[in-house]
């Protein structure tokens, strides 16, 4: 999977635009499926194909009213006139011989069906048939004004309903004490004619010609077709020659036998393409004597109708003796008889009808020419009776996959034909070259309908599949998709899960873990995952095999989708629940372990399957981690971190004194981001249910913190988040507390504390950047933290009843939420053992969220006034209250109070959460990711297609042709100004209050707009209209601000990059449109080891203008188009980069100082970064060079702390660096020392360098910005706003210069951002 290059077009491109020829040849970075769509299968259609009940005839009575020589006295007969009954002239022997050779042939005819009796004639009516009969029943009648019968039998049929129901109401009515007959309604009527209409009497045509459609059709059809006049055209075809046509009906090779194949194709295929779908199926896929009826009275209504009379059936069907398919059935009756002559006379060989293949080629016609929304290929239930050719079967194979390939309506569409009992057999073929085109079909079938699971391995066609997938010499397209299969015969099926580990699957798995293609080694690896789920000798089928070991080479795969699998696989590998020996809880350890190495992932898919993998291990070594949790909260209770948001002195930045509250636009990223807590959740927090203040006695886990005491419940917008235990802050204080940076010594440890390392991983992703992950992680702490807390309330009311707090004080908080879950004093009461080790068998008793103390927090805003606590609360607990404090969120109340302000909206409801009944279950069932469900659409969606990027015409391609013009002329034209050269930069274009105080300002490249980020929010302004285009919350904690900002794919669809101190890193789309809300598309934990206790502290710069900002560069970042890289540095001794592509660390390069790095700029075409650091130094290095030997240049000529560092782009670029004190120093990377040196002014708080003219701004202390040229020159000072009275510019705390124009962004303290340019006469 390389990078998604986008090839250039051929046309289009005048000489100007040449530069465009960059655009199309930069790769873009997450614009994969994985990061456009939600990680969720597709919803699934509902299948109709299938029958519920599949029916037969089991008996036929066949009535004949032939009273031979006497003619009805109510029809008047012509002479001569129609006279054979069954094919035999009645007249032509003694009226009872007649009778019985005629009753004899017409049970011939039927039985071709159904072998039965018949009995004599006996008066009948209708309702004493019905009576008879019963229901489900077929009646044909075939006599002159038949539809009469069909009135009358519904009329009788009518009449019985409303005796009954007489009869249902009335105890004492006769029909009461009977037996229920059957409804008439699903009887079948087929009747000659209609009601006014005589039969047929043309001497030519037997005068039960209407029976001789149904049972003889073939013979029937032919002497039709020679009574036509158009016969004349097939010279030497007599009635008499047609009696004589070789072959057998059921012989397809012979004559006959074709003619009756073709016939049933072309009847198929007409009903299928007049019929209403669910009459298709009724009648023509459930009985096959009722398929085979209607295929022959399609050809029943043809003839009768050319004579006249209009055949009648109940159900009624839309008329079909029109469909252009009859004249492919006169055609093919037309070549057969045609060669009849000379085959009966001079024996030559029987030259077989084209029809088949002339409909494939319609078919394929069809597939090649049709535009994409079109009514369905007519000829489709042909391409089904083409399957039992061997001719033409490999030809209609490949069509009908790329039939399926349009889509899962191509698929539903062809399993209602009924192609499945086909296909299912054909597995049964040894061919070879079969084996590609099934392998295709059979995964597109199984995309669409996975309960075809079942008919796989009742026929065995399991081993079919097996025996492909250890075939060496299959293509590995074909592999995957066979893996894929596989996958879906092991999934939640057992039976399927025994068949496959009896056929060695797990073995042909293995095998195949490290093949080159990345779409087998991920099915490889989810069908592993799914044939361990709950399937014990599976597991140790793996074991035996060391799979657990074979995987771990994927999690370091290059492709996220594959350690995604891996993970899986392995999560599913240690999460069966079978009981444990030591060999395997050792086993799970060493899993375990290496699982925890993803916790820094870059892709927050591996680690949401990271999660779930940990959750399997928490409920196999539940009372391990409830001890472990206790100690974590021991520990975060009795330790106080200096909160890094609060500057000294204690008090908390004062609210923004801001006109007018600013609003948010609400985020709807794929999980809802951390958010601020509604006025619902205001009064929502924990009561701690500490046990060892009053008992006196030690319990083993009594004192545990289950309260927010440290801070306030905003918890994750996640569903649950009423019944959240341990809050956000919690969990997040435990992390700090416990210092996960001993990860990276893990491996080795003794297993006593391997549960230690997995709580403390858990932690950390419960404090993940991607809400998604954050979310299932703080479900399993919180279903631990459930665990201890009903173990604590049991062991609390038997050793102090009289403490027992009311139903009411505990669940108040989760009264509207959860109704279901209120806590009653009964089941309060029950004893349970005092020991976590009892795996969940009492929590469905303590279900809700414990009652809370009235505290929430804002993460939106830092704007935080601490109000004091209550008494009653402090009261209640006195020594572990701590500094719980309601928050002020100045935003909420522009909110409706029902919502979470970043949730996706009103369609959520909290119900949705209901299915954590109990403990485990709320573990298991709710715990999973959808990645394997997404990873199947993959087959249900066309892969043939071309790509809408590449395909030249669509909608998208014009779009990004569009973009890349636009882009050439922004280039263009802003090259034009800068050449002109640049006199003066102070026409002020733009200026505007900011909602929060800028930090970093960032251009778009080629539209008019402008990020500007705060603490933890970013504003979008249009500068050439002077609007705000919108504002929203990035999502990080209180205690981080935003340091950095990049613009990804700026070229095409952009994309932006925030970092933040913490080390986080969040990608958002979708902003500044007005039409959709701002979606974060990924985030990771770009650096690890910056902890939010000890950043910054090392170094801290006496000059930074705000208080709140202790020090510390932050996080720094460079982006580079070219490659995909990022590289990511700032409070740590490490630059890191990362593959966006892979998502995954490539490298990280010791910057060999004892200081922060300040500034990063990196040259992809001489793979060099350079480093601006605290200390003064300029650091060179070479990526392609070993780890020890990559530094190849350090500059200490600058004694400060360096601003800014810059690598000019071109091969001879050199590297700028300024640092506060104003010293301008220029390096060739060649050359030991600076090449020229220039002093600006001093007390510098930002710098930026323009990358196309020769200019670079700085901002400092003393509130102005000045602009100089390369050499030095001073071009103008800014002092004043324009257009408020002269007021002057705050001290300035960010700027930034546009990638073309000669635009200048600046930002300061005062909230205000402007934007400077050249003289209008020169733009």
């Amino acid at each position: 999977m390389e990078l998604d290059m986008l090839q250039s077009p051929l046309l289009g491109l005048g000489e100007e635009d040449e530069s465009d020829m960059t655009d199309w040849n930069l790769p873009l970075a997450f614009m994969k499926k994985r990061h456009c769509e939600k990680i969720e299968g597709s919803k699934s259609l509902a299948q109709s194909w299938r029958m519920k009940d599949r029916m037969k005839t089991v008996s036929v009575a066949l009535v004949l009213c032939l009273n031979v020589g006497v003619d009805p006295p109510d029809v008047v007969k012509t002479t001569p006139c129609a006279r054979l009954e069954c094919w035999i002239d009645p007249l032509s022997m003694g009226p009872q011989k007649a009778l019985e050779t005629i009753g004899a042939n017409l049970q011939k005819q039927y039985e071709n069906w159904q072998p039965r009796n018949y009995t004599q004639y006996i008066p009948l009516s209708i309702y004493d048939l019905q009576t008879w009969m019963g229901s489900p029943s077929i009646f044909v009648y075939d006599c002159s004004n038949a539809g009469l019968i069909v009135k009358s039998f519904k009329q009788f049929a009518l009449q019985r309903e409303q005796e009954l129901e007489v009869a249902a109401i009335n105890p004492n009515h006769p029909l009461a004490q009977m037996p229920l007959p059957p409804s008439m309604k699903n009887c079948i009527q087929l009747a000659a004619c209609e009601a006014s209409e005589l039969l047929p009497m043309i001497p030519d045509l037997p005068a039960d010609l209407f029976t001789s459609c149904l049972t003889t059709p073939i013979k029937i059809a032919l002497r039709w077709f020679c009574m036509q006049k158009s016969v004349r055209l097939v010279p030497g075809v007599t009635l008499d020659l047609i009696e004589k046509i070789p072959g057998r009906l059921n012989d397809r090779r012979t004559p006959l036998g074709e003619l009756n194949w073709i016939f049933t194709a072309i009847t198929d295929t007409i009903a299928w393409n007049v019929l209403p779908r669910d009459l298709f199926q009724k009648l023509f896929r459930q009985d096959l004597l009722v398929a085979s009826l209607f295929r022959n009275f399609l050809l029943a209504e043809r003839i009768m109708r050319s004579y006249n009379c209009t055949p009648v059936s109940s159900p009624r069907l839309p008329p079909t003796y029109m469909h252009a398919m009859w004249q492919a059935w006169d055609l093919a009756v037309d070549i057969c008889l045609s060669q009849l002559p000379t085959i009966i006379e001079e024996g030559t060989a029987f030259r077989h009808s084209p029809f088949f293949a002339e409909q494939l080629t319609a078919f394929q016609v069809w597939l090649t020419m049709g535009v994409e929304n079109r009514n369905p290929p007519e000829q489709l239930p042909i391409v089904l009776q083409v399957l039992l050719s061997q001719v033409h079967r490999l030809r209609a194979l490949d069509l009908l996959g790329r039939f399926l390939d349009l889509g899962p309506w191509a698929v539903s569409l062809a399993l209602s034909v009924g192609i499945f009992p086909y296909v299912l057999k054909l597995l049964q073929s040894s061919a070879r070259e079969l084996r590609p085109l099934l392998v295709f079909i059979w995964a597109k079938i199984l995309a669409v309908d996975s309960s075809c699971q079942a008919d796989l391995v009742k026929d065995n066609g399991h081993k079919y599949f097996l025996s492909v997938l250890a075939d060496p010499y299959m293509p590995a397209e074909h592999r995957t998709m066979t893996a894929f299969i596989l996958a879906v015969i092991v999934n939640n099926y057992n039976t399927g899960q025994e068949a496959c580990l009896q056929g060695n699957l797990i073995a042909i798995c293995l095998e195949q873990l490290n093949d080159p293609h990345p779409l087998l080694r991920q099915w490889v690896a989810i069908c592993l995952g799914r044939i361990w789920q709950n399937f014990d000798s599976a597991r140790w089928c793996g074991v035996r095999d060391s799979a657990h070991e074979k995987l771990y080479s994927l999690l370091s795969d290059p492709i996220p989708e594959v350690r995604c699998a891996a993970v899986f696989a392995l999560g599913s590998f240690v999460g069966n629940s079978a009981e444990r020996t030591d060999h395997s809880t050792t086993i799970d350890h060493n899993v375990a372990m290496m699982l925890a190495q993803l916790i820094n992932d870059g892709s927050p898919m591996v680690r949401k399957e990271l999660v779930v993998a940990l959750s399997h291990l928490v409920v196999q070594y539940e009372s391990n981690f409830c001890t472990v949790a206790l100690q974590f909260m021991e520990e975060e209770k009795n330790y106080t971190l200096p909160s890094p948001a609060a500057p000294e002195g204690g008090s908390l930045t004062p609210v923004r004194d801001s006109p007018c509250t600013p609003k948010l636009r609400s985020v709807s990223s794929y999980g809802n981001i951390r958010a601020v807590t509604t006025a619902r959740n205001l009064n929502k927090s924990l009561q701690n249910l500490s046990l060892n203040e009053e008992t006196g006695s030690s319990v083993a886990f009594s004192p545990g913190n289950l309260s927010t005491s440290s801070s306030a419940s905003s918890t994750l917008g996640s569903p649950e988040n009423e019944e959240y235990i341990l809050s956000f802050e919690t969990i997040d204080k435990m992390r700090r507390v416990s210092s996960y940076s001993s990860l990276n010594s893990l491996i080795g440890v003794s297993f006593n504390s391997v549960y230690t390392q997995i709580w403390r991983v858990l932690l950390h992703l419960a404090a993940d950047p991607y809400p998604d992950v954050s979310d299932l992680a703080m479900k399993v702490l919180n279903s631990i933290a459930y665990k201890i807390m009903q173990v604590k309330v049991k062991l609390d009311c038997r050793l102090k009843p009289q403490r027992l707090p009311s139903a009411g004080d505990l669940v108040h908080a989760t009264v509207n939420a959860r109704p279901q879950r209120i806590l009653d004093t009964a089941s309060l009461t029950q004893s349970a053992p005092a020991s976590p080790t009892n795996k969940g068998m009492h929590i469905h008793q303590v279900g809700g969220s414990p009652p809370t103390t009235s505290t929430s927090s804002s993460s939106l805003t830092n704007d935080v006034t601490k109000q004091p606590v209550s008494r009653d609360i402090s009261s209640v607990r006195p020594a572990n209250v701590g500094n719980v404090g309601v928050q002020y969120t100045p935003h909420s109340h522009q909110f409706p109070r029902t919502r979470k302000m970043f949730d996706k909206g009103p369609d959520q409801t909290a119900d949705d959460a209901d299915d954590n009944v109990g403990h485990k279950n709320f573990m298991s069932t709710t715990m999973q990711t959808g990645f394997c469900d997404w990873s199947a659409k993959y087959f249900a969606q066309p892969v043939m297609k071309i790509p809408e990027e590449h395909d030249l015409e669509s909608q998208v391609r014009k779009e990004r042709e569009w973009r890349f013009l636009r882009n050439a002329r922004v280039r263009k034209q802003a090259q034009k100004i800068i050449q002109k050269g640049i006199s003066r930069l102070d026409d002020q274009i733009f200026l505007n209050r900011n909602p929060g105080m800028p930090s970093v300002v960032k251009f778009h490249p080629f539209t008019p707009c402008i990020a500007v980020a705060d603490k933890d929010s970013i504003c979008f302004w249009d500068w050439e209209k002077g609007e705000k285009l919108d504002y929203f919350h990035n999502g990080n904690p209180r205690y981080t601000r935003i340091t950095s900002m990049e613009y990804l794919n700026g070229q095409d669809c952009s994309l932006l990059l925030t970092a933040t101190d913490d080390g986080a890193i969040r990608v958002w789309k979708n902003f500044a449109d007005l039409e959709k809300n701002p979606e974060m598309v990924t985030a990771w934990q770009g650096l690890s080891d910056m902890l939010p206790t000890t950043r910054g502290l090392a170094r801290r710069v006496s000059i930074y203008l705000d208080r709140s900002k202790q020090g510390g560069a932050g996080m720094v970042v460079d982006w580079e188009q070219e490659t995909g890289l990022l590289m990511t540095s700032g409070d740590v001794r490490i630059i890191r980069i990362w593959d966006t592509d892979r998502e995954m660390k490539v490298q990280d390069i010791p910057t060999g100082a004892d200081s922060c790095v300040t500034s990063l700029s990196c040259d992809s075409h001489r793979s060099l970064i350079v480093a601006g650091l605290g200390d003064g130094s300029i650091r060179v290095y070479d990526r392609r060079m070993a780890l020890s030997e990559c530094r190849v240049m350090t500059y200490r000529e600058h004694t400060a702390w360096v601003v800014k560092a810059y690598l000019q782009k071109h091969p001879e670029g050199n590297i700028m660096s300024v640092s506060v004190n104003g010293d301008v120093r220029f390096f060739d990377p060649r050359m030991p020392e600076s090449v020229k040196v220039l002093q600006i002014v001093k007390g510098l708080t930002a710098l930026d360098i323009h990358p196309q003219a020769n200019l670079f701004a700085c901002g400092s202390m003393n509130q102005f910005t000045a602009i100089y040229n390369g050499n030095g020159e001073l071009i103008n000072n800014i002092k004043y706003y324009d257009g408020f009275m002269g007021q002057r510019v705050g001290a300035i705390s960010c700027l930034a210069f546009h990638p073309h124009w000669p635009h200048l962004a600046v930002g300061s303290n005062d909230y205000y951002i402007s934007v400077y340019s050249v003289e209008k006469r020169i733009r």
